[in-house]
């Protein structure tokens, strides 16, 4: 049922895929060589965040370039807990809600880098529109999830958001980038949502007051 109601691949979606391959496959090589030392993934899940961290204080401080290129390295080093649970078979439900609630952290600190760096009233407004977007996708996701429903689905998950966001940064493009991510970002949820009502509908069979309506 819900294959059916499954929106098609978007262009974004092949971009992604194929950049998030190769970076599993050198999360999983890093991950084979550290899997017998102390390390756990939640140690990894929370290097990741104090390293997010030091990114939005250099983006804060104008190394938009700097900026950019360092959020790419995260993001690779972002990859290496769930390498790491897999090799190590620890795998486990606090380790994913963690890694989900970290996630959700580090967009807002890049953020906040951002907005400290140029806090104007037009930055204002982009960075706060695409943190409701991010926070509203990833949450769409989570509740649709609570209800049983497979919600992997839209133009714009956080691979794509963190590609976009560098890019501007490193670019130059920084308002274009932002503007483009406070659309898709709203445009995701509402594909999200969308798909949650076709899922449960499709499911469902139709009530007494349904079966008069003509």
């Amino acid at each position: 049922m819900e294959s059916a109601t499954r929106p098609r691949p978007h262009p974004f979606d092949a971009i992604g895929e194929s950049v998030a391959r190769r970076a599993r496959g050198v999360a999983d090589n890093v991950a084979g060589a550290i899997a017998f030392s102390w390390l756990t993934p939640n140690h990894l899940t929370l290097v990741g965040l104090i390293l997010t961290i030091g990114v939005a204080v250099v983006i804060a401080t104008g190394q938009l370039l700097v900026g950019g290129v360092l959020m790419i390295i995260v993001a690779l080093f972002d990859m290496l807990d769930g390498a790491l649970a897999r090799v190590q078979a620890r795998r486990s439900l606090f380790g994913a809600f963690l890694d989900s609630t970290i996630d959700r952290f580090s967009e807002a600190a890049i953020l906040i880098g951002i907005l400290w760096f140029e806090p104007t009233r037009e930055m204002g407004v982009l960075t706060m529109l695409v943190l409701t977007g991010s926070l509203l996708v990833s949450y769409a996701r989570a509740r649709a999830e609570g209800l049983g429903i497979d919600c992997e689905v839209g133009i714009l998950p956080r691979p794509q958001r963190v590609l976009i966001l560098a890019a501007g940064l490193i670019s130059g493009l920084l308002v274009p980038a932002l503007a483009l991510l406070a659309v898709l970002t709203h445009i995701t949820v509402v594909q999200r949502v969308i798909h949650v009502r076709r899922t449960l509908c499709g499911a469902q069979p139709p009530s007494v007051n349904d079966t008069g309506r003509s």
